[in-house]
């Protein structure tokens, strides 16, 4: 087995261990999009377990992303990569210390794509981790979710686009995005107020929170009419209609979704797909 072939296995068992969630839709993408999806997704996390990880000082962490920044914007080194983790190969997972094997399985005719929106993600959760992740308004609040999510929408809008000419929407791609981070926030909500981080603006209660998740997910909703691609229709409509669910779930007092509900939402989306 090619060194190529064995980095795209491993990345397939990465996304599983580091996302089931996340693994449910990309399963129904052809084997070109799930391995430049799988890509892409692993490269955004490896930076997201620096922005969260819950030892790591806030000064390391933004040193770490401005550093890795900088490095997918001009040309990522292997070895400059590792030697700038290596301090840190104690805290950081697998994911991240890995970053240039998934850089390494995307198709090169898109690569850059996926660095660019990356690098974007890093330069932007940098700037939140020095300002502590303090939200004061709707703008600040826009800004962090645009940065950590909205940017995931933007990127696979590129992807849909190179990969068979699928045009969206980019506003409503970043609503797509932030729809699914603010339902993350609110799930979320009591564990992050215990560890002194909340993202809610002054003045807003979480019911303001429920709102701003819903105007979102509204936007979400009309990023998917404009797809005609089954294959990727059904990756975004699996998310999507978990994010629904959760949100409901949330509001009637439940902490999550159980696993059978999860898989009995995907079963009802492929019985609907097969009516079409």
């Amino acid at each position: 087995m090619s060194k190529v072939a064995n980095l795209q296995k491993e990345s397939l068992a990465m996304l599983k261990q580091t996302s089931r969630t996340f693994f449910i839709p990309i399963s129904f993408l052809d084997p070109v999009l799930k391995k430049t999806v799988g890509s892409a997704y692993l490269c955004m996390r490896a930076i997201d377990e620096i922005e969260d990880h819950p030892e790591l000082p806030a000064e390391v962490k933004a040193s770490l992303l401005r550093s890795i920044q900088h490095m997918l914007e001009t040309d990522m080194d292997e070895t400059e990569y590792a030697a700038l983790v290596a301090p840190y190969a104690d805290y950081l997972p697998s994911v991240t210390m890995r970053l240039p094997d998934w850089i390494e399985v995307c198709p090169s005719e898109i690569r850059g794509k996926v660095l660019e929106s990356t690098a974007i993600m890093a330069g932007g959760m940098a700037k939140w981790v020095e300002k502590d992740w303090v939200i004061h308004t709707r703008e600040d609040l826009d800004d962090y979710t645009y940065y950590v999510a909205g940017l995931v929408g933007v990127m696979l809008s590129d992807l849909w686009r190179w990969h068979d000419g699928t045009e969206t929407d980019t506003e409503l791609a970043i609503g797509f995005g932030r729809g699914l981070q603010a339902v993350n926030m609110l799930r979320n909500y009591d564990e992050d107020y215990e560890r002194g981080v909340t993202f809610v603006p002054d003045g807003w209660t979480r019911d303001d929170m429920f709102s701003y998740a819903r105007e979102n997910l509204s936007q979400a909703d009309q990023y998917v009419k404009s797809i005609k691609n089954k294959r990727i229709l059904m990756f975004c409509k699996v998310p999507l209609a978990l994010a629904h669910s959760t949100l409901k779930a949330l509001k009637s007092g439940k902490e999550k979704m159980s696993r059978q509900e999860v898989e009995g939402i995907v079963e009802q989306l492929k019985e609907e797909e097969r009516l079409s």
